[in-house]
Order: structure tokens, then sequence, then C-alpha cells
């Protein structure tokens, strides 16, 4: 009666959530007084998911499966739930696992507790810390149905590395035909995603134009952060859709958000409120985003970020 964890990767690669959620699955698994099975999906070096926690890792190697899709990878791992007869299943708060979690939640007669921001309080009974209300208040949420699924939020646990090893063992589940297929796929490449970053930094309408989006991406690569940008700001067409954080967009859950030239309308503080440390730079004192931001400078964009840039450099020279 394991924990089971599912883990994804991309490209043969772990992503950073993966070990994340395999770290919360060990903490839940000690409470619990049993072991963590990990489910990894046309990953390489699954052996090394043992640093982080897990005991056993299920492998399945199926070419099928190189694209998501969420009918095939519930079936995949409802199945490797029934297979180790796990009672606990823990997945991360991507956006491919909220399309996951409710399938496996039907196929198993699963409770399902989505952002969920620390391990259980209890585990009889099962009891949960949520975000809730856009992260404005938590709740304490009891799964009572015999299979519990727990969908982690991002950056919430952290990644605890535990010196074990993991034992790999071939899995082949039984794939349904989904009746979708995936002709293309278009990927950034050369850029942290703003999923696995731990800093983000973040342009709006502040910044007057496209044009003037460079210092946005310098200040991201000094600091090894993934730009993204407000809805109008993609919607005018200066940035891709796919870098609109928000309610309405990706939601972020990064360590730090740097918010420049963004006033702060509710919908975009819904979708970062998760962030740990909030700054915004902005020439509106008056400007919504000061009351959520941690630190905030009054200032202008154009001239605040060169010189945060410039002092940056100087910092990872002198500590390099």
């Amino acid at each position: 009666m394991s924990v089971l964890v599912y883990t994804e990767s991309e490209n043969g690669k772990f992503k950073k959530a993966a070990f994340e959620v395999v770290s919360y699955a060990k903490a839940v698994a000690e409470q619990m007084g049993t072991t963590v099975t990990a489910v990894a999906i046309n990953a390489d070096n699954a052996e090394s998911l043992g640093n982080y926690g897990a005991t056993k890792v299920l492998s399945i190697k199926d070419d099928t499966l190189n694209e998501f899709n969420a009918k095939k990878y519930a079936a995949a791992v409802e199945q490797a739930v029934k297979n180790d007869d796990a009672k606990v299943v823990i997945l991360s708060s991507s956006a491919d696992c909220k399309y996951l979690a409710p399938m496996l939640a039907v196929g198993l007669e699963a409770g399902y507790a989505s952002n969920v921001v620390a391990a259980p309080s209890s585990t009889s009974p099962f009891v949960v810390k949520r975000t809730a209300f856009t992260n404005k208040a938590f709740a304490n949420t009891e799964i009572n149905t015999d299979v519990k699924i727990v969908g982690l939020s991002n950056n919430s646990f952290g990644i605890v590395e535990s010196g074990g090893s993991a034992s790999v063992e071939d899995f082949s589940p039984s794939l349904p035909d989904s009746g979708v297929s995936v002709e293309s796929v278009d990927k950034a490449t050369d850029k942290v995603s703003i999923a696995d970053a731990e800093i983000v930094v973040s342009g709006g309408r502040g910044l007057k134009g496209p044009e003037n989006w460079g210092m946005v991406e310098e200040l991201a690569e000094v600091l090894g952060a993934a730009t993204a940008c407000s809805k109008p700001v993609s919607d005018l067409g200066w940035r891709p859709h796919g870098e609109h954080v928000g309610q309405t967009g990706k939601p972020v859950a990064s360590n730090l958000y740097i918010a420049i030239g963004i006033s702060g309308a509710i919908q975009h503080l819904a979708g970062i409120n998760a962030s740990k440390v909030k700054v915004v730079v902005n020439t509106d004192p008056e400007a919504p985003f000061f009351k959520a931001a941690d630190y905030g400078v009054v200032g202008d964009a154009f001239e605040v970020v060169p010189a945060l840039i410039e002092k940056l450099k100087a910092f990872k020279a002198q500590n390099a």
C-alpha cells in the first residue's frame, strides 16, 4: 500500500515539478509508514527519483505517449495505482495534471484535492491544506474516499534530496484509443519555462511597445528567469500568448515575481498571488499592484530596470 506519484518529463528529462512531487510523496509516505512508488513515462534516468524519496519506479516506455494525452495517461496511471494498491496519489498542478486528475479521480472513484500547499496535517482522517479564493485564504480539506488524489501547488513544498535509491521496473499498461492525434507541437526553445521558473520577470503596457522588451529579456537572462506579460500585452500582439500570466492565462507560483509596468488588474493578481515574493516597478504610486506587492519601486522602468541590470551584473561578477 504505497504512495504513488506521477512524475512529469519532457524529451526524456524530468521536469522540476517531478522532483518536488516525489519529495512531497516521501513526506506523506513517512506519515503513513509506507513507501513511494513513482510512475515515469518515456523518461531517462528513472532511478534518479530515488534521490528524492522514491523506492520504486514503474517505467513506461511507449511511443504513443510521447505527446500528452489525458485519456491515455489517465489509463496508464490508473493501472499503476491498482498494480501497486496505492491509496494516495500525488500529482503536480501543471496544466497537464489538471486535465489528468479529474479523469483519474473518476476512474479510481477517488476524492481529489487541488492546490495543496503542505503535507497532510493528519492521515487518519486524511486532511490537507489548500489555497482558496485565488490564494487569498486557506482551506483544510478532508478526503474520505478509499483512494485519495492530491494536486500539489508548484513551489509550495520544495525539492528535498534524501540520498536514497530506487529500483526500476518496466510497466506496460493497456492503453485505450483516445480518438485524438497530435499533428505538430510548437515550443519555445532556449528559454526557462514559466511553469518551471523560480523567478519570473513580467512586463505590461507601461513598456509602451514591443521594441522595448529587450530590457525585460536582459533582466531575465541575468536572473536566470522566465519572461512573461500581462493580458493586454499579449492581446496587442507585443508578446506571444504563451507568456500571458494571470487568471485567464498561465498561473504563476514562482519564488520571485517581478512586474514591470503592470498596473495590477484583479485578474492578473489572481494568477500570480501564489508567488512567494512580488516586486513591482511602476510610475503610478496608486497602481493596484502596490497593495499586493512585497516590494515596490515608484519610478520609470526605463531608468530603474537598466540600473538594476547593471547592479546585478556587478554583483554576479564580484561573486563569481
